[in-house]
């Protein structure tokens, strides 16, 4: 039996954050304490208009829980991708390792989001999110009842979090434009070979919760990693529901060489 996983109100500590994770992640070195990197950005004079509070609490209550937990560390190897590789993936692996550390945006988009965009819908507006969160809530799903107030806040950043990551488009105040997204293939790599360095079986690999982030069903996965093996980082078989994958590289940083060196 597996310990409940609640929702928290950890993405009011910072949204997209595209910029400033950019920035942490040059300043960040292998070994550091949520601290050290704080003083770190502190002394780089990167962020000027941020202030120490408010930078100490993008740190520790952002970076960290995205990037730096749990080993290994993404940072490693976002750090290696950070400005040589294009916006649109780097920002797509941003967002599923957002969504990792943040359950209530990663059910946001996998049960709300992709299902109003297949249903046929061109919007979310700002009752959608409520109401998402308003359930939740009543559903259990966070420890306590959120107040009135904490609901209001919490649907209008789930809205703005996907701004950020470019699946939503601001129409009104009230209103946002579903935008969505295909994964690209750089991204699609890294995950794929993340999930598998984390020991994940293939076909578990095949159905992970990361995937429907991108509105990818396991068949939709198969046919993406199909693809991509004409650049040989894996050879897939499928049989009926069984899915087998010879993976060529044996750590993330063989992986990224590659990418690099083939531009994908």
């Amino acid at each position: 039996m597996t310990d409940q996983v609640y929702y928290t109100t950890q993405l009011q500590a910072g949204l997209g954050l595209i910029e400033e994770t950019q920035a942490l992640l040059g300043q960040w070195q292998q070994g550091m304490s949520t601290q050290d990197l704080f003083q770190a950005a502190l002394d780089s004079g990167e962020f000027p208009n941020v202030t120490a509070r408010r930078l100490r609490n993008i740190v520790a209550e952002c970076f960290a829980p995205r990037y730096l937990n749990p080993a290994p560390q993404p940072a490693a190897w976002l750090q290696s991708l950070n400005h040589r590789v294009s916006a649109r993936a780097l920002n797509q692996l941003f967002f599923a390792y957002t969504a990792r550390a943040n359950l209530i945006l990663r059910d946001f988009v996998t049960a709300l989001y992709w299902e109003r965009y297949a249903s046929g819908y061109t919007e979310l507006s700002n009752e959608d999110s409520k109401e998402f969160v308003h359930r939740a809530t009543h559903d259990g799903k966070t420890k306590k009842l959120w107040s009135e107030t904490t609901i209001k806040r919490l649907s209008s950043y789930l809205l703005s979090a996907c701004v950020d990551y470019n699946l939503l488009k601001t129409l009104s105040r009230s209103a946002r434009q579903i935008a969505p997204i295909r994964l690209d293939p750089c991204a699609a790599v890294v995950l794929a070979y993340d999930l598998h360095l984390q020991g994940i079986a293939d076909n578990n690999l095949i159905n992970h919760p990361d995937w429907q982030l991108f509105g990818l069903q396991p068949e939709d996965v198969r046919d993406e990693l199909k693809r991509l093996g004409v650049h040989k980082f894996w050879i897939i078989q499928t049989a009926a529901d069984v899915v087998s994958i010879s993976w060529t590289y044996k750590t993330m940083e063989e992986v990224i060489d590659v990418i690099l060196e083939t531009g994908l």
